[in-house]
């Protein structure tokens, strides 16, 4: 993860974001009745990505939702067949959503079971974690509420040998976000003065707007990988924004599946990803 080039794939939509996942995949809400259903719907649609064979060493990681932790790809635990079959390091979405707005911001809701979820994260052969907050203004008391509940449950989740990927996302609509940015740049580097280098963080920031901003981070001793999210951006323009930003890689969800299909057979649903996976590819590796 640290030397590797390619970048991580997000499939780690939730319930919230699920339905929106399978709609831009052709799967209307009709096709299902209830929860258990769509969560098979999406597993089929997430297997199907990661057994393709597009899906090849230019993806370093991949980010699951619990609920594919604990299904199985290919007759396999998803994060055994990632890491035997893929080559491919496994990492588990731990929060539980985000907290109401306040000042500016949106912290992560309390995770309640975290030791236990982390528990049995451990025993399924994952890699890291990944935890996301939302910074909407350019609010110096907001941004370090985020930054340190973040590297504060970090810290939790290092103690159990995993990597946590800390993400505090700038909305990329903000008028301020330039200032937001490096408000949190000061804030991390802060933050991590505590953090040890043989127990590093990862972290996934939105795509700056000043060029090569996070590249302290990037250089720091003690964090393992700087990956971007595409926050909304077409991929187009993400993977743009990105190939600006030197020693940043990919972790994009909704631009990775962007153009793939239910109805595509499996040879259109292949070549379709491949031209996904190599531009995005070739963005994570300036």
């Amino acid at each position: 993860m640290r030397s590797g080039k390619g970048f991580i794939a997000a499939l780690d939509q939730s319930g919230g974001s699920t339905p929106k996942a399978l709609g831009l995949y052709g799967i209307t809400s009709d096709a299902w009745s209830s929860d258990e259903e769509m969560f098979d719907l999406i597993h089929a649609m997430r297997a199907r990505m990661m057994m393709s064979s597009a899906f090849d060493e230019r993806v370093l990681g991949a980010i699951l939702f619990e609920m594919t932790m604990d299904r199985a790809v290919d007759g396999l635990p998803t994060a055994q067949y990632l890491w035997e079959r893929k080559g491919v390091l496994p990492f588990l979405k731990v929060d539980q959503g985000l907290a109401d707005p306040d000042g500016g911001v949106q912290v992560l809701k309390d995770i309640p079971g975290l030791d236990a979820l982390l528990t049995r994260a451990v025993k399924a052969g994952i890699f890291g974690t990944k935890m996301r907050s939302v910074i909407a203004t350019a609010s110096a008391s907001g941004v370090r509420a985020v930054v340190g509940q973040q590297f504060e449950i970090g810290a939790r989740i290092r103690s159990y040998g995993l990597v946590p990927i800390i993400e505090p996302e700038v909305d990329i609509t903000i008028p301020d976000k330039a200032e937001a940015e490096r408000m949190l740049l000061d804030e991390i580097l802060g933050c991590l003065e505590s953090v040890p280098v043989d127990s590093p963080v990862m972290l996934k920031l939105s795509i700056p707007t000043v060029d090569d901003l996070y590249r302290p981070l990037i250089e720091h001793p003690s964090v393992l990988r700087v990956v971007a999210l595409s926050g909304g951006y077409p991929r187009d323009e993400a993977n743009e924004r990105l190939s600006r930003q030197h020693g940043m890689i990919a972790s994009f969800s909704r631009a990775l599946a962007e153009g793939l299909s239910v109805e595509m057979d499996d040879t259109e649903f292949d070549r379709v990803l491949d031209g996904t996976v190599a531009s995005i590819y070739a963005a994570s590796i300036t």
